[in-house]
């Protein structure tokens, strides 16, 4: 009579159990702060604070044949906060105003806070001291005069955040470049105002 033996079961490690688990654990939890965060966007409907050149005049400027460059202008910089149901918060907000890759002012702000749905001013008044342009400058300057279209650079960021909710922050960079153009002979902005962060 043949002799029959019964094979011994595979048996599953607790580990894999354990390890099968958590990662259905991970799983739902994804899933669910995912709805959570769809959730409340839908609600506030977040839109990204920004920074918008509102106002720029060319105040006075001075320039000689020796190449020596003075400057006075007044720019404002709109912080803009378009979302109805969250304030928003600036920080580190540095902005170098430029002529041919000269610098002319570094512009800076403490920080602030812009409610919702509405925007703060951020006025500057520059009065450089005499600064000696280059060869290259020197020549962009003689034709920008010719020509009564004086142009500057304006570049810098501003670190921003807002809360959407309780729990979600959310914080990002706003980047500023924008070129602001001035006519000479009567110091009026023709270029550069309504430039903003949107576009960079």
């Amino acid at each position: 009579m043949p002799n029959s033996r019964q094979l011994p079961r595979d048996r599953t490690s607790p580990l894999i159990w354990l390890l099968a688990i958590l990662c259905t654990v991970i799983a739902v939890a994804v899933i669910l702060v995912g709805i959570v965060v769809f959730t409340i966007y839908l609600v506030y409907r977040p839109r990204i604070p920004y920074l918008r050149v509102s106002r720029a005049h060319l105040d006075r400027l001075d320039y000689d044949q020796n190449g020596l460059l003075a400057v006075a202008l007044s720019l404002t910089i709109a912080a803009e906060n378009d979302n109805a149901r969250a304030s928003a918060w600036f920080s580190d907000a540095r902005f170098d105003l430029r002529f041919h890759d000269v610098l002319i002012a570094e512009l800076r702000a403490d920080p602030f806070d812009v409610a919702r749905n509405s925007s703060l001013p951020l006025s500057y008044v520059v009065d450089s001291s005499v600064i000696p342009l280059d060869q290259g400058a020197r020549e962009e300057m003689d034709s920008a005069l010719k020509e009564d279209k004086v142009s500057f650079s304006l570049g810098g960021q501003t670190r921003a955040r807002w809360r959407v909710g309780v729990f979600l922050s959310v914080k990002f960079l706003a980047h500023l470049s924008c070129t602001l153009q001035f006519s000479h002979s009567n110091g009026s902005s023709v270029g550069g105002v309504g430039c903003s962060s949107k576009s960079n």
